[in-house]
């Protein structure tokens, strides 16, 4: 697994064409997602657009699963989320990992702008709805954020460098960043290479 790989590393577009994208709430998994689709033109799947209903009402594991199941039939995407009840739905399809693994305090400071930021613009994410701020700042309720993110940080990291060496992914390329400005640098020739592969095809 390497911690910087370039993209004339990889054959593409093949090994981008079905991306998965993990790490820590807050690590930035939504705006890389995002930058990604917007280079290579494929459609985005945000996993907790799916996972939550209106209301915050959690969509059952087996309709999740299935809704997954048909947002992926197309042959490229972005995905981003965790969610291991999803795993080998998803997984087993995708030509590339990318692990947003950065540190505890960098994840930390994104996540409090991020409700900061999210709280005062009453911004809307899914189906309606909104973070409430005063639970996220109950860190130790299983209501905030912030306090999931940090206590599930290590944890996480154990798991992803585990299934990431396990043979039932040995197919997928793989990438782990390990700080903002890696996974920025690794965008820029991303995007470098697009216009040079759109320009010879």
């Amino acid at each position: 697994m390497s911690n910087n790989t370039q993209p004339h590393g990889t054959r593409f577009p093949d090994d981008l064409k079905r991306i998965v994208v993990v790490g820590s709430s807050g690590s930035g998994k939504t705006t890389l997602a995002r930058a990604i689709t917007q280079t290579l033109g494929v459609p985005h799947v945000e996993l907790d657009a799916i996972r939550h209903g209106p209301n915050w009402t959690e969509t059952p594991d087996d309709i999740f699963r299935e809704q997954i199941s048909e947002a992926i039939q197309g042959d490229r995407w972005v995905v981003e989320g965790n969610y291991s009840v999803a795993r080998d739905v998803l997984w087993p399809r995708a030509t590339t990992l990318i692990y947003l693994d950065y540190s505890i305090g960098v994840v930390m400071r994104r996540l409090i702008l991020r409700t900061a930021r999210r709280s005062v613009t009453r911004e809307e994410l899914w189906n309606g709805n909104r973070e409430n701020i005063l639970d996220n700042l109950k860190i130790f309720s299983e209501e905030s954020v912030i306090g999931y993110s940090f206590k599930n940080h290590w944890r996480r990291r154990r798991n992803f460098t585990r299934l990431f060496q396990h043979p039932d992914y040995a197919h997928i390329h793989k990438m782990r960043f390990r700080t903002p400005r890696a996974t920025e640098e690794w965008l820029e020739r991303l995007v470098s290479y697009a216009v040079q592969y759109e320009g010879l095809s």
